[in-house]
């Protein structure tokens, strides 16, 4: 009895489940990509399914234009949500949290379910759908994950470099592009791979937002995984793209801790 209480008592028993949970739901089935990836349909090796998309202009070319359109997305979500987080990391705004809350809680609402309330606007409005809804839509929905990174980081600033700023003569403008600027530079980086990565391979937006006249990448993705002949490429589809994420990742991963170091080049 003792030896059980002692088990339970462990920090590291409680990290049981959710080692199990993430082998089972995460690490398995990134294996399982991997393993499908480089087999074909009767489940020998070949790397058939990477030249098939190296040789298919038609898939070069949705990948080509999904880059594109996160690119775009990623420029407005940054264009609108920068100013926001700056508006809302100042003391005036900061004082009340209802602001905040009213920029942050279109995250509680499930993506689809706003990108249907965006696909109703534009009925009721006699807009078309088309590329320009497409682009509405996704900086809709992926605004909240490019402001609250940013006002995240902003407000982890030392304000003592700002006053210090100040202090030496340095007006607004100054005080923002040397100071708040940089600092903030990693909330942008951290936005940037929270909307820029999922852009890329969503699929449920387009459809619903272009009547699926539009395919992003992750069309494609979803399409060769829904058939049980073509789901080795559609395997092989989704590798390459956990290959861009997690080049991606690797690449800013040490730009998280430059606030916490202060200081200014």
């Amino acid at each position: 009895m003792n030896k059980f209480i002692k088990f339970i008592s462990r920090r590291s028993t409680w990290s049981i489940p959710y080692v199990i949970f993430l082998l089972l739901f995460v690490v398995l089935p990134l294996i399982l990509i991997g393993v499908y990836a480089f087999m074909d349909y009767s489940g020998n090796f070949t790397v058939a399914n990477f030249v098939k998309f190296i040789e298919q202009p038609e898939a070069i070319k949705t990948f080509v234009y999904s880059v594109a359109i996160a690119i775009i997305t990623t420029f407005l979500c940054i264009l609108l949500g920068y100013p926001a987080a700056y508006i809302l990391s100042n003391k005036e705004f900061n004082r009340s949290k209802t602001m905040v809350l009213l920029f942050i809680l279109p995250m509680w609402v499930n993506i689809l379910i706003r990108t249907l309330a965006t696909v109703s606007l534009f009925d009721i409005t006699g807009i078309p759908l088309g590329e320009g809804a497409l682009l509405f839509g996704l900086t809709y929905d992926f605004l909240p994950f490019m402001i609250y990174p940013i006002y995240n980081t902003m407000m982890k600033i030392d304000k003592n470099l700002i006053e210090a700023a100040q202090d030496l003569g340095a007006n607004q403008l100054r005080v923002f592009l040397k100071v708040i600027l940089p600092l903030s530079m990693p909330g942008v980086v951290s936005g940037i791979m929270m909307v820029f990565l999922p852009t890329i391979s969503t699929f449920a937006i387009s459809e619903l937002l272009t009547m699926n006249d539009i395919r992003l990448f992750g069309s494609i993705i979803q399409e060769n995984i829904m058939l049980s002949d073509t789901m080795n490429y559609g395997a092989a589809l989704s590798l390459i793209m956990l290959i861009i994420i997690g080049i991606t990742s690797f690449l800013s991963g040490d730009d998280e801790g430059e606030v916490s170091h202060g200081g200014i080049i």
